[in-house]
C-alpha cells in the first residue's frame, strides 16, 4: 500500500520529485531516468513504472535548461529500443519452454503458432503504437519474442517507435513549459496525459465486450 501510495504521489509530482533529483543527483540524474525507462519497457513485472507522464517532465526541465534536451531524447531512447530488445528477447527465450509443454493445456503450440503470424503481419504497427499505450508497451515486445517476430522487423519498428516515443513527448514538454496552464495545474497536465495515454486501451476493451455481447 505504501508503495502505491510513493508510485501515485511521485507521477502526480513529478514537477517537483523530478527536480529534487535533479538537485541531489545532478548528471546521474541522467542515469536515474535511463533505468526508470528501460526497466518501464524492459520487464513485464514493471508497467507501473511512470513512462509517458515522465518523458514529458523531463521536457519541462529541458525548457528552464535544467536538463540538456539533446542528451534527454538520445539516453532515454537508447534506453526505450535497449529495454524492448531486452523484454524481446527474454519472451523468445521463455516462448519455445513453455508453448512445447505437451501437458499445457493453456499454452498451446497452436497458440504459439497464431501469435508468430500475428506478429508476422501486423508486428510493426503493433510495436510502434504500443510505445504510446501504458502497460501493452511492457507487453508488446515480450509477445512479439514469444511469437518470434522475425528479429530485423523488430529492431527496425522498435527503433523507430522508441526515437518517436522518447522525442515526441520531451519535446512536448519542451514546448508547452512556459504556458501558464501547465506551469499552474502540472498535476492535472499528467493526469490528462494518463488518461490520453490509456483511452486507446479502454475503448478497445469496451469494444471487445461489446461484440460479445
Amino acid at each position: 500500500m505504501d508503495l502505491i501510495y510513493f508510485l501515485i504521489d511521485f507521477v502526480l509530482h513529478l514537477d517537483k520529485h523530478l527536480g529534487e533529483l535533479i538537485k541531489a543527483y545532478g548528471l546521474l540524474t541522467y542515469a536515474i531516468l535511463f533505468a526508470i525507462i528501460f526497466c518501464e519497457t524492459g520487464f513485464v513485472v514493471t508497467p507501473f513504472l511512470p513512462g509517458d507522464s515522465l518523458l514529458f517532465a523531463a521536457g519541462t526541465f529541458c525548457a528552464v535548461e535544467a536538463l540538456d534536451p539533446l542528451w534527454v531524447i538520445a539516453l532515454l531512447s537508447a534506453a526505450a529500443i535497449g529495454g524492448d530488445t531486452v523484454n524481446y528477447w527474454i519472451g523468445h527465450f521463455l516462448g519455445p519452454k513453455v508453448f512445447n509443454r505437451q501437458s499445457s493445456r493453456l499454452f498451446k503450440r497452436e497458440h504459439l503458432e497464431r501469435t508468430h503470424a500475428f506478429y508476422e503481419k501486423y508486428g510493426g504497427k503493433t510495436i510502434i503504437l504500443a510505445r504510446f499505450v501504458p502497460i501493452i508497451r511492457t507487453f508488446a515486445p515480450f509477445v512479439a519474442g514469444i511469437g518470434a517476430m522475425t528479429y530485423w522487423k523488430f529492431i527496425t519498428y522498435n527503433v523507430a517507435g522508441g526515437v518517436a516515443w522518447v522525442a515526441g513527448l520531451t519535446l512536448a514538454g519542451y514546448f508547452f513549459a512556459d504556458l501558464p496552464v501547465v506551469k499552474k495545474n502540472f498535476s492535472l497536465v499528467i493526469i490528462v496525459i494518463i488518461v490520453i495515454s490509456v483511452l486507446p486501451m479502454v475503448i478497445e476493451f469496451l469494444r471487445a465486450r461489446r461484440k460479445k455481447a
